[in-house]
């Protein structure tokens, strides 16, 4: 077995407070794009979460109307790549094609697509922005086949609990089309989505909410003493 490379670490010390994400996902083979690898992408719209942490890559969707001005936001503060939604969904069509547009005209690395995106707004699209169209798959009974003839350059797989089953499905017909899944809470988890054959994970952090909750409490705790 290989022995795994000693790593030097720099930080400081306001700034080694950040959102780590799990170290197991360093396992995944990850997926190049533009010529950066990518193997953890955080999925946030927290701008301050997205400003501190060590993950390759950002995926913000999130359950509005896509609009540029979030995009810009985010982008603004990101230190890293960012995979911006365009909707698919309730907003799709010529809508979801221009913000597509915009999002690439802002930098954006890649764009995602709601699970509902007809394959024709896919194909008009492809034709239209020279980043990566990112498609989510929530089910096995998803047209995978379409999707990839459309112009999905990768998948991105949330079902739940399913996940790793539908990565393993997606792989054993397609065993180089790059996947991008959810791993799930636990390092297990990850692993398991991992063997089945994703290039990438996503991985959602703690809210700002619950990361200050443990802040006070330590306040609340100084104060006592």
């Amino acid at each position: 077995m290989e022995k795994e490379k000693f790593v030097p670490e720099i930080t400081t010390e306001l700034r080694k407070n950040i959102i780590q994400v799990p170290q197991v996902i360093y396992k995944a083979s990850g997926i190049r794009i533009l010529g950066k690898r990518v193997k953890s992408i955080l999925f946030s719209t927290d701008v301050a979460i997205i400003k501190n942490t060590n993950a390759d890559a950002i995926i913000a969707v999130y359950p509005f109307t896509p609009q540029p001005s979030i995009t810009q936001a985010i982008m603004e503060v990101a230190p890293v790549p960012v995979f911006t939604g365009v909707g698919g969904g309730l907003t799709t069509g010529q809508r979801s094609i221009n913000i597509a547009l915009h999002a690439e005209f802002q930098g954006a690395i890649g764009v995602v697509l709601n699970a509902p995106t007809p394959n024709e707004v896919i194909a008009e699209m492809k034709e239209r922005i020279d980043i990566p169209i990112v498609v989510t798959v929530v089910s096995e009974d998803d047209d995978i086949d379409g999707r990839i003839r459309a112009g999905t350059n990768i998948f991105n797989v949330s079902g739940g609990s399913n996940t790793a089953e539908i990565v393993k499905r997606i792989r054993r017909d397609y065993p180089q089309f790059p996947i991008i899944a959810t791993g799930g809470p636990t390092d297990a988890s990850i692993t398991k989505t991992i063997e089945a054959g994703a290039n990438a994970i996503t991985y959602t952090p703690p809210s700002t909410a619950e990361i200050f909750s443990k802040i006070m409490n330590k306040y609340r705790g100084m104060e006592d003493m």
